[in-house]
This record gives structure tokens, sequence and C-alpha cells, in this order.
């Protein structure tokens, strides 16, 4: 099962105690809640690009499964993190002591962080 396609964000659940675990100021959690996002996710074998777009702010992030990379956070900072695979449609990453996990069902991407944080993504095409 491929990740690759276009998605956009349809809802996110304990969005504000996921944010503040990242160390966001209340203040930017507060404009981005009502914020959509769209995830562009390019898939190639192991190698993942993922590009998040919300308003104008443009984050991408390059990844190989197991293996150590950079990856950015929405706060900017950025940390080591690894990204594993279980299956053929769940990535599993850990940064920061904090855990994300993403399933991919159909045409849809539900991810959930380690703060309880849900966000249910639709594809686009």
């Amino acid at each position: 099962m491929s990740f690759s396609g276009k998605y956009q964000l349809q809802s996110h659940e304990n969005f504000e105690p996921f944010m503040k675990a990242l160390g966001l100021p209340d203040e930017q959690i507060q404009k981005g809640k009502d914020m959509k996002s769209t995830s562009e996710i390019v898939q190639n074998g192991k190698k993942f690009k993922f590009t998040v777009t919300t308003g104008t702010k443009v984050m991408t992030n390059e990844f190989t499964i197991g293996e150590e990379s950079e990856i950015e956070l929405m706060t900017g900072e950025k940390v080591k993190a690894v990204v594993q695979m279980e299956g053929d449609n769940k990535l599993v990453a850990t940064a920061k002591g904090l855990k994300s996990v993403t399933v991919l069902n159909g045409d849809t991407l539900t991810n959930v962080s380690t703060e309880g944080a849900v966000e249910r993504i639709n594809g686009l095409y």
C-alpha cells in the first residue's frame, strides 16, 4: 500500500494538549486550531517526503524508514527522529519524547499522538 497522495485535514481532536507538549505558545495554538492543512506525501519504497501546507506556512520533511532523520516540528524546531513502518499502512515516529502514529485506511489518514491528539485527513486524489 502506498501513502503517496494529497490529503486535506478534516478534523483534529485534543489539538491543544499536543501543541502545548510541542512547546507552542497559546496564541499560536489558538490561531492554528481553526486552520485547515493539506498534506502531500510522496513515497518511493522506504523513502518518504511529507509536505504540509497550513495557510502560508509550508513544512517539508524527508525520511527513510528505520533511519534517523532530522524532522522539523510545527514549532520550527528540528529534532532527530526515527520513523518505523508497522504492516503496510502504519507509520510510527518518535521524537522528543512524543510518539506519532499515522495510519492509512483507504483514502483516509488518521494521525494519533502521544498526547491523544487525533487528526483525520481525507484524500483529495
